[in-house]
């Protein structure tokens, strides 16, 4: 048997208070069932591939304007400092534009989303966002080590950022007492966080690794960063004349609402109640169908509007995102019915609810792991196991064949 564990309800208590948790029963996957997800999600995939075009190409047309529209708005707004609402209006459309480049556009065209077009400005390996972290760098911390070990405790540094304790499988050390303060600064500099993100600081502090490894790594931040640097601190600030102050705090502003937002929506998608971690032995020699019930248990959806999903990057639909992450992410709101009726044809969770309660169960986690193990009520988990005996069927089928080579 493979077996996986869930957190099922959101019920999570700080302190222990001697009351008796029911543990739900198991859910048992067999092995033809995983088999048969495996084909399906795949079948899903190339349908949705193969259906690519014209308006697939439209729609990141229309984002990318719309982006750039936002940006000369709230650049050209924040030369008008002096007056308060001009001022909000350019921070509030600065912003967005931001949010879009980071999510909608920067994110999905990483991914490899529009590579399917062989439009140069659009190709996953030559992109450039408006962020500190080199698309380099983001590219394998991201598009590698988390989309292919998704939730796998050890190997996914996605799991904390190498500072937070967000699972049970991580030990309990003193240290994470700060665990709500080090992730509200994570919060508001995000930004900063994902460009050290590959540096694996917490492997240095250990002497895993020596700082000589990331020499190459800090000459690709201080290019970047000189850059970023100099265009929202200095080059437009020093265009606005003597509203110069103003520009500069506006920019730093939008850079902040960013970096909240960011980390609000991939939080939600990663940590709220209900998701799934996994360990190193229990995913090795992985089929794609586990490959695939993994994403499922790993990720959680946000659901809201239309327009909720597009400043979300529709990452609010991180289920479907882990599933199919090179899949234009406009994509997502169509699939995502498709998926669900899939894990309630198999009877597995599907982690889904509103922006307020998926924050606050993050939020209750963050402190929740802070404290020592023995201080919290464990949580009541419903274990899917995935039973690698073959079925009846297969059995006769191979002793069938047997019987038949043997004739």
């Amino acid at each position: 048997m493979f077996g996986l564990t869930l957190p099922s309800i959101p019920f999570l208590p700080f302190l222990s208070g001697g009351r008796t948790q029911v543990v739900p029963d198991p859910i048992v996957l067999s092995r033809d069932q995983v088999d048969e997800i495996g084909r399906e999600l795949d079948a899903l995939r190339e349908r949705t591939v193969a259906s690519l075009g014209a308006e697939d190409r439209e729609y990141i047309y229309r984002i990318i304007k719309a982006q750039r529209a936002l940006e000369v708005a709230g650049r050209g707004l924040l030369f008008l400092g002096f007056f308060p609402p001009a001022w909000v209006a350019g921070v509030a459309s600065l912003s967005v534009s931001k949010i879009l480049d980071n999510m909608e556009i920067g994110h999905n065209v990483m991914h490899g989303q529009y590579d399917w077009m062989r439009e140069p400005s659009l190709n996953s390996r030559t992109f450039e966002w408006d962020t500190v972290c080199p698309s380099d760098q983001w590219r394998h911390s991201h598009n590698y080590m988390h989309h292919t070990y998704t939730n796998i405790v050890g190997k996914d540094r996605d799991i904390g950022y190498g500072i937070l304790r967000m699972d049970p499988a991580q030990k309990w050390h003193p240290y994470y007492l700060g665990n709500p303060v080090y992730a509200t600064v994570l919060m508001l500099l995000f930004e900063w966080g994902v460009m050290f993100h590959d540096a694996e600081v917490e492997r240095i502090v250990s002497r895993e690794r020596s700082w000589r490894d990331v020499i190459p790594l800090a000459q690709g931040w201080w290019r970047k960063v000189r850059r970023q640097v100099v265009k929202d601190y200095v080059a437009f600030p020093l265009l606005s004349g003597p509203m110069f102050v103003p520009t500069l705090v506006g920019n730093a502003t939008a850079n902040l609402v960013r970096n909240v937002w960011t980390f609000s929506i991939i939080f939600c998608g990663h940590f709220p109640s209900g998701v799934q971690s996994f360990s190193k032995d229990e995913t090795a020699n992985e089929t794609r169908g586990e490959w695939y019930v993994r994403q499922m248990l790993g990720s959680a959806n946000i659901s809201g509007t239309p327009l909720f999903h597009i400043m979300s990057g529709n990452l609010s639909h991180q289920i479907e995102h882990h599933l199919f992450p090179d899949l234009p992410a406009h994509r997502y709101p169509e699939l995502a019915p498709q998926v669900q009726a899939l894990c309630e044809k198999h009877g597995l969770p599907y982690n889904t609810g509103g922006l307020f309660a998926q924050v606050s169960s993050v939020w209750k986690k963050i402190f929740r792991f802070a404290l020592p193990p023995a201080l919290v009520s464990p949580v009541p988990e419903t274990t899917v196991l995935i039973d690698r005996s073959p079925s009846p069927e297969r059995s006769s089928e191979a002793t069938g064949t047997l019987a038949r080579d043997n004739a």
